[in-house]
């Protein structure tokens, strides 16, 4: 089982340790460096600037929103930052939910993400394989363009820049057991969100063939106090099932509901969306919040990670804020 470090987006502004954390990283072996994006930071600029001060780490997207971008831009970010790396890049893809697609992207989320999320990666697939103009169509993504609210003079194009790789990864953020299903099929690689490892029955039955990526994040803090150390998982639990969607339709409490915790999630999304957001992370229950992550003193952390090892993953995405959790993380994995 391989090592990245998930360094997520920004908050407030950019964070002065990043580019320190990417450097030990890649001098204590870990295969990659991943960054996101919300409704703030994007993911392509901080990993570019990390690529410069950088020479051997992979540099992964978790998850590049493909409401943000059209196909044919993303594989242009792609593509360049491939070329500037020396080949390092790994493209993680997410549809994201209809609350940050139609409120932050003003776009209508799509009434098939199955297909739309297929026709996308097509798109990219054609941009980077480079066997001929690009021509797809889609529902969601036709190229060339000819709805009629179009002029009909688009012409299908294949990209001026040769692709450094033609088979560069593609991962894809997949929640449901159909979308995980998809992603085995289409993918070069699957990213869970709240991976356990006793618990993989939740994601559907899915066998996945050989060189298959699958690249979960979890939260890792080498602490004493294992309560005090799951706060932070808590708080980002909150938010992600409070907020990170609406009531009605919020893919991240629908997957809570389904490890086990639906009475738990929709106490959460309750306190949360009535505003009352710290009782509504000490509601989420310490015993999810300790399944999907790892924290606590060396040896629990040890002892955990054997179960991780057994499963499906290939690569622990480690969301590790302090270089000693890095370093322990890596002894440990060695």
């Amino acid at each position: 089982m391989r090592l990245g470090l998930a360094l997520g987006y920004w908050g407030r502004g950019p964070s002065a340790d990043h580019v320190p954390l990417a450097q030990e990283a890649e001098r204590l072996g870990y295969d990659s460096v991943w960054t996101a994006e919300s409704w703030g930071s994007d993911a392509f600029t901080p990993l570019t600037w990390i690529a410069a001060q950088t020479s051997t780490i992979k540099l992964g997207t978790a998850v590049a929103q493909m409401a943000a971008r059209s196909p044919t831009t993303t594989a242009m970010h792609a593509l360049t930052l491939d070329h500037l790396s020396g080949g390092r890049v790994l493209l993680g893809l997410g549809l994201s939910g209809p609350q940050v697609v139609e409120g932050w992207y003003g776009r209508p989320f799509p009434k098939s993400p199955l297909t739309a999320t297929r026709e996308y990666v097509e798109v990219v697939r054609q941009v980077l394989r480079r066997e001929a103009p690009v021509e797809v169509d889609g529902r969601f993504h036709a190229h060339p363009y000819r709805g009629a609210d179009g002029t009909g003079l688009g012409k299908s194009l294949k990209s001026i820049t040769h692709p450094l790789r033609s088979d560069l990864p593609i991962l894809l953020g997949a929640e449901g057991p159909k979308n995980v299903a998809q992603t085995a099929a289409i993918a070069d690689g699957w990213l869970p969100l709240y991976w356990s490892p006793s618990r993989p029955e939740v994601y559907g039955t899915t066998a996945f063939r050989d060189n298959f990526l699958v690249a979960p994040m979890a939260q890792v803090k080498v602490c004493d106090d294992v309560a005090e150390g799951l706060l932070p998982v808590k708080m980002m639990l909150g938010f992600y099932i409070g907020g990170m969607g609406h009531a009605a339709r919020n893919f991240h409490a629908d997957l809570m509901a389904r490890m086990g915790y639906e009475e738990e999630a929709r106490r959460i999304q309750e306190l949360f969306l009535a505003g009352r957001r710290e009782e509504a992370v000490l509601a989420v229950p310490d015993a999810f919040a300790d399944e999907i992550s790892l924290v606590g003193p060396r040896e629990r952390i040890a002892e955990r990670l054997e179960l991780w090892r057994k499963g499906p993953v290939t690569d622990l995405l480690a969301l590790a804020p302090d270089p000693h959790t890095l370093r322990v993380l890596a002894e440990l994995n060695s």
